[in-house]
């Protein structure tokens, strides 16, 4: 993790510089198939992520899964990459943001007879992120991306209502496609854990996929800010501030 050194602000400037960038990870675990993934948004201007404007988000991923969906299924292991620009409109402690770039993958497959080989690709992205919050007590979050590598589609919905400061509980549903297999998700999510000195996302729930009986999956997703360690009182821009919340 990155943290920007402790600043001290002049005694006519209360409020610190606004945070220009977010990172954020994820670990993921499913049947068949384990991924993590880091990356990072930054926003252009004066007022960084406070405000709408463009921004610029790379994601660099790892995945281990399995390289066939018949016996013997082999291993498979993938590493992606994505360079987005796009723009993001905030309101108050909402936003909405449209993504467009390049996706890149290199896969290795091990297969169970004995084959080895490698291939990388390349295609076009886009994506699309909403974090709103209808009401004082509820979230919304909805996420998706289309790909032209092997005609991927994905996207997420989750909702919450809150049960503390910033902390919201709620189902999540979430849909991915590509060419000859299908996947489905509908669990539970924690989102808003403060710990560490970043904010966190627990999920869980069953996987029910167009190749294998229906399973378990989990996830953990951590966000936080290269002013994380320069705010006030050790407090993050999110979610106990009354700032617009940052969000990856």
């Amino acid at each position: 993790m990155l943290f920007a050194s402790p600043v001290l602000a002049d005694d006519d400037d209360d409020e610190p510089d606004p945070a220009k960038i977010v990172f954020f990870g994820s670990l993921e675990a499913g049947p068949g198939k384990t991924f993590t993934s880091f990356g990072s948004k930054q926003a252009f201007g004066a007022d960084g992520l406070d405000a709408g404007g463009f921004r610029l988000m790379n994601k660099l991923g790892l995945s281990r899964e399995q390289a066939r969906r018949l016996v013997p299924r082999g291993k498979a292991y993938k590493v992606e990459s994505q360079f987005l620009i796009g723009y993001e409109w905030r309101f108050s402690d909402s936003f909405f943001s449209l993504y467009a770039g390049p996706d890149i993958e290199a896969e290795y497959r091990e297969l169970g007879c004995g084959c080895y080989y490698g291939v990388s690709r390349i295609s076009a992205r886009l994506q699309a992120d909403l974090w709103a919050t209808p009401t004082d007590a509820t979230m919304v979050q909805l996420s998706a991306y289309v790909s032209g590598l092997d005609r991927r589609a994905w996207g997420r919905l989750a909702l919450g209502h809150k049960i503390d400061r910033g902390l919201h509980l709620g189902p999540e549903v979430e849909l991915y496609r590509q060419s000859g297999y299908d996947k489905l998700r509908v669990g539970l999510h924690l989102t808003g854990l403060r710990l560490f000195g970043a904010t966190w996302r627990l999920s869980g729930g069953w996987e029910d996929t167009s190749d294998r009986d229906v399973g378990a999956y989990a996830t953990l997703g951590v966000h936080w800010t290269e002013s994380s360690t320069a705010l006030p009182a050790g407090s993050l821009p999110l979610p106990f501030q009354r700032r617009p919340q940052i969000r990856p």
